[in-house]
């Protein structure tokens, strides 16, 4: 077997890359090669599409092809096996017989990766943050699809940053491409955002407990609040109790999901304490989508799987969305013979979710006054992605220190860090807003452009500061979109990405003024002289 090639993700070995027989994340060599052979068939049905039209179809097995190769997602090297075939059937669709025509030109041959890890490290650098950005709004635009969502201008980019990485382009071409992922996401985000409150409501301030009840329950893990809804629906009268996990903590804000009352509570903490957590529990998971950490033995005959998360010798739940075997097994294993109070990583026993663009702006006009009067002096953004490496403290006692007169807005799972502290209230506002999943950074890029258009000023002018973690590709895609809005002075942390050449890093830094997280005591000092 082979050696792999991957640097994609923060835990990435020796903050340089995963080279050897398995990444750091528990992908083997082979799971790693084959994802790169899919995206490489990815590059060729770019080439293709871009003197084609792409079909309904094509635009889906783009997205799930993408989606297939973020961190955390697929183990099954038999299931990435399929995406490739499909690549290539849709690919074949389009332009029948053109890789083996009598006068071949490789228009649409696939691209190989090693050309790309083996590149120049700058060009290297900039066509990593292209493709870990799309991975990671793929998903986003997956989601969106699930709930009957599209846009043709999102569609279109996958195929455009797709067939640059394929390109001999230098940086003048690259780096305009890098901003526009950042601006296209954005554009994703909305659409998902439109999708999720369209289908299941407006989000509310919602208080969430972290006992589970005895009796049979599911727990539900990822992103995809349809397939939360669908659970919903098909356990309704079955005795059997749904709780959240991870990045789906946020779905109890929704009113339409919030109404179904085995809707109980959220199970746990961030998705790298899953294998701790999961041990011998007694009660099937689903995973939606990331993050999905190698299955240990105590909990691997009761892991469920759906979308294109999938893992070896796991059930695998499919398009027709039965869930019939998750239910029956919370029925088998029966849950908790009593009340289970689980605590987060404070010690809390609950807690709030739901404070989205819809809910902080109809309080506008409270926050604009609290600004106005000096009780609230700063805000920060605390949020982006957890994970196992040593140094994530950092968050968990940046809040703390943050002084009393300011406001934390959070998102994604990093708030578990965090989200069990009771920080008070200022001027009848909590001082802890969880605004949602990391797509709902959409949420508060709305709130600091309402902000700013209040007080008349850039948002770079605002009391506000963005300390951000990040882990996976999602967090990419949202960084650059901070960057196409010309957002400056973001801390970013634990470590830097290992993608990111230092004339890349020199040039966000000149730009952008990026600063890497020191202390919490260093940074904030440093944040409030200004």
């Amino acid at each position: 077997m082979s050696n792999m090639f991957c640097f994609q993700c923060e835990q990435t070995a020796g903050c340089t890359g995963c080279t050897g027989k398995a990444g750091v994340c528990g992908k083997q060599a082979a799971t790693a090669n084959l994802q790169d052979e899919l995206t490489g068939a990815l590059i060729g049905l770019a080439r293709a599409v871009s003197g084609e039209e792409p079909t309904a179809s094509t635009n889906r097995v783009m997205l799930e092809g993408m989606f297939t190769t973020i961190t955390n997602v697929n183990f099954d090297d038999e299931a990435v096996r399929r995406q490739i075939q499909a690549v290539h059937r849709e690919k074949n669709a389009l332009v029948p017989g053109c890789g083996c025509c009598s006068s071949h030109c490789s228009r649409t041959d696939d691209y190989d990766m090693k050309q790309l890890w083996e590149d120049n490290e700058d060009i290297r650098s900039l066509k990593s943050l292209i493709l870990f950005g799309m991975r990671g709004m793929a998903a986003y635009a997956f989601h969106a699809l699930m709930l009957g969502y599209t846009d043709e201008e999102v569609n279109r980019f996958f195929y455009k940053g797709l067939f640059a990485i394929g390109e001999d382009w230098g940086m003048d071409e690259l780096l305009p491409l890098v901003m526009e992922t950042g601006t296209v996401n954005l554009k994703c985000m909305e659409l998902l955002d439109k999708a999720n409150t369209e289908t299941y409501g407006t989000p509310v301030p919602t208080t969430v407990p972290l006992t589970i009840e005895k009796g049979p329950f599911i727990v539900v893990s990822g992103h995809d609040l349809h397939d939360l809804y669908l659970l919903l629906e098909q356990t309704k009268g079955k005795g059997v109790n749904i709780y959240t996990h991870g990045e789906m903590l946020p779905a109890h804000a929704y009113p339409k999901l919030k109404a179904y009352p085995q809707l109980k509570g959220n199970f746990g903490t961030a998705w790298q304490n899953q294998q701790k957590e999961f041990q011998n529990i007694p009660a099937p998971v689903l995973f939606t989508t990331n993050c999905l950490m190698p299955v240990k033995e105590s909990y691997r005959d009761r892991v469920f799987t759906t979308e294109v998360v999938e893992y070896p010798e796991m059930v695998h739940i499919d398009d027709k969305k039965d869930f019939t075997p998750v239910i029956e097994k919370a029925l088998e294993l029966g849950g908790y013979e009593n009340d289970h109070p689980m605590t987060g990583i404070n010690g809390g026993t609950q807690v709030t979710t739901g404070f989205g663009h819809g809910t902080v702006l109809s309080v506008a006009d409270k926050v604009v006054e609290a600004v106005k009067s000096g009780a609230i002096k700063h805000f920060f953004l605390v949020g982006g992605c957890d994970g196992a490496k040593p140094g994530r403290n950092y968050y968990t006692e940046f809040v703390q220190k943050a002084p009393k007169d300011s406001v934390i807005l959070t998102l994604a799972c990093g708030k578990y860090r965090f989200n069990d502290l009771d920080l008070g209230e200022i001027g009848g506002l909590p001082r802890l807003m969880d605004m949602g999943q990391c797509n709902d950074a959409y949420s508060a890029i709305r709130v600091a452009v309402a902000l700013a258009e209040a007080f008349q000023c850039g948002v770079n002018e605002l009391p506000l500061t963005m300390v951000l973690s990040w882990y996976e590709q999602k967090a990419v895609c949202i960084l650059l979109t901070l960057l196409s809005l010309g957002i400056k002075n973001i801390y970013l942390g634990p470590t830097l990405p290992a993608f990111i050449s230092p004339n890349i890093l020199n040039y966000l830094v000149e730009n952008f003024q990026i600063s890497p997280i020191s202390t919490p005591e260093e940074d904030l000092k440093k944040i409030l002289s200004k």
